[in-house]
């Protein structure tokens, strides 16, 4: 039975607008981390504490990549983007490419840009208690390794076509198609039950992983205001994850029409934005503003100094530096 449009513009809205914050807080980020850099190029004293600009990059990077890849699953703007080349398909091409954009969505999501996001924020904070130099191609070869059998068993589960009609739509389906009262076919995307079982596996060990971190730093930072720093980003992670998997298995028992759907999609949406947003702003914004707040105290009071000693004096004026 033909039904209006069934997208609620409202979640859609909130979720464009809080994708443009994260996208402008990722700008902020990289104006930061280069800035820095080349601070750090006639500052001797500031070299140091840019050995993970790297690292800090590429976890801004993909953040920015995952916020750019929840788009696909907004009918909205697969609409608009459907409207600007319908001349290139038909209607029933435009329903399939929708369908393949709703997969596309799940693997890089669920399966690749959040765990990678977040297992390089997890290198970012092991690296706070690590004093030798750091191999920024192996912590980025180890991020890649880590989640590729994530992204494996998404694609299987997307693009495996062999198992798949054994199982309920709501275990495997990554769409629903409805159908307006003007006749107009549209996609919604969902979450596979499947799906999110592999992400709450995955959820479930990286907040083991980072609990122990947590422990770890913890023990040998004695520097009350990083101890703060550290209890607020993992209150944030462990606190968004379990809620964002939740949510992910609520949005099985209710069809993408519901108003219900909407509210524990955008759930779900939030949960990754809050450990974004934690992690560009604990291990990146907060870090490299009190590296260059402390490089240009010391420098106004003591002028250009060289060696050993400069860095000893900014570390006095910086206080511990969380990465």
């Amino acid at each position: 039975m033909p039904t209006s449009r069934p997208v609620n513009s409202a979640f859609e809205v909130a979720t464009v607008t809080l994708i443009s914050t994260l996208i402008f807080l990722s700008v902020v980020s990289l104006f930061l981390i280069f800035h820095l850099q080349f601070k750090s190029k006639s500052l001797k004293h500031l070299k140091n504490f840019n050995s993970l600009w790297a690292v800090r990059f590429l976890l801004v990077f993909l953040i920015s990549l995952w916020s750019l890849s929840e788009l696909l699953r907004l009918p909205l703007i697969r609409h608009l983007n459907l409207r600007l080349f319908s001349f290139l398909s038909d209607q029933n091409d435009q329903v399939s490419n929708q369908v393949g954009l709703c997969k596309l969505h799940i693997i890089l999501s669920l399966g690749f840009f959040q765990p990678a996001f977040l297992v390089t924020l997890l290198f970012l904070f092991n690296a706070s208690i690590v004093t030798t130099a750091k191999n920024h191609f192996g912590t980025v070869l180890s991020v890649f390794l880590t989640c590729l059998p994530v992204s494996a068993v998404h694609g299987i589960l997307m693009f495996s076509t062999s198992w798949q009609r054994a199982l309920p739509p709501t275990f495997r389906q990554a769409h629903v198609v409805v159908t307006d009262a003007f006749g107009e076919d549209t996609v919604l995307c969902t979450y596979p039950l499947l799906s999110s079982a592999v992400f709450a596996v995955f959820a479930i060990a990286y907040s083991a992983c980072f609990l122990l971190s947590c422990w770890n730093v913890l023990s040998l930072v004695i520097n009350k205001g990083l101890r703060l720093r550290i209890y607020g980003l993992s209150t944030a992670l462990l606190f968004a994850l379990p809620i964002q998997v939740v949510a992910l298995g609520f949005t099985a028992v209710w069809t993408p029409e519901s108003q219900l759907y909407g509210v524990f999609s955008l759930v779900v949406f939030l949960g990754a934005f809050v450990c974004a947003v934690t992690g560009e702003g604990f291990m990146v914004i907060k870090p490299i503003s009190d590296a260059l707040d402390a490089g240009a105290s010391f420098y106004s009071r003591s002028g250009p100094r060289d060696g050993d000693a400069g860095e000893k004096e900014m570390k006095v004026a910086g206080g511990e530096d969380l990465v």
